[in-house]
């Protein structure tokens, strides 16, 4: 069964959040989520590009007030 982490990135600045998500990913399964929150607007472009490079996959991307909330599941 997969699991939901989350990961509190909000209000750090590039490159922070991503580097907040490489930490965390290398601890996860494959099939487990990582939410990632962040108040970096460059995070909803820089991460599902890092995402696509490595060969996860986003599952979801959205911002909610001035905090993006962005899924990964982990693939390999």
């Amino acid at each position: 069964m997969s699991e939901t982490k989350v990961i509190d990135a909000r209000d750090t600045f590039c490159p922070g959040p991503l580097m907040e998500l490489i930490s965390h990913i290398k601890h996860v399964g494959v099939g487990d989520v990582i939410e990632l929150l962040s108040t970096d607007q460059g995070s909803a472009a820089d991460i599902p590009e890092w995402v696509k490079k490595v060969g996860h996959e986003i599952i979801g991307s959205e911002q909610i007030g001035n905090v993006w909330h962005i899924k990964v599941r982990k693939a390999k």
